[in-house]
């Protein structure tokens, strides 16, 4: 049974810093991609980031040079730190997991952090 828990959430002012930690158990880690969605109130869920097992981490355009993406295989852990928040960075952030076996797909989900920004 795969499991993903994040941590790390809160509240923040507006140019603050938060780092987001997902822990990964009930599996081998390196098997996934790991990465981080978030969904703002009456918006879709959107990819933040994602990184693969060799480190190859990338990013949506919103989020690219004030964010960064990082996994520890032998911790099974996946972090993401966020730097300069702005106000439009408020939102639910999950955690994901993603292999694939052939052409099926499994993947996992976080029970979700709030990330909360004040102006």
């Amino acid at each position: 049974q795969v499991q993903l828990v994040e941590s790390g959430g809160g509240l923040v002012q507006t140019g603050g810093s938060l780092r987001l930690s997902c822990a990964l158990s009930g599996s081998f880690f390196g098997w996934y991609i790991m990465g981080w969605y978030r969904q703002a109130p009456g918006k879709e869920r959107e990819r933040v980031a994602d990184i693969t097992a060799d480190g190859t981490a990338t990013y949506i355009d919103p989020v690219e040079g004030r964010f960064t993406i990082s996994r520890d295989n032998a911790k099974k852990t996946m972090s993401l730190q966020m730097n300069n928040l702005k106000p439009e960075d408020a939102a639910v952030y999950y955690c994901h997991a993603v292999r694939w076996i052939g052409t099926e797909k499994f993947d996992y989900w976080g029970q979700g952090i709030r990330v909360s920004i004040s102006s």
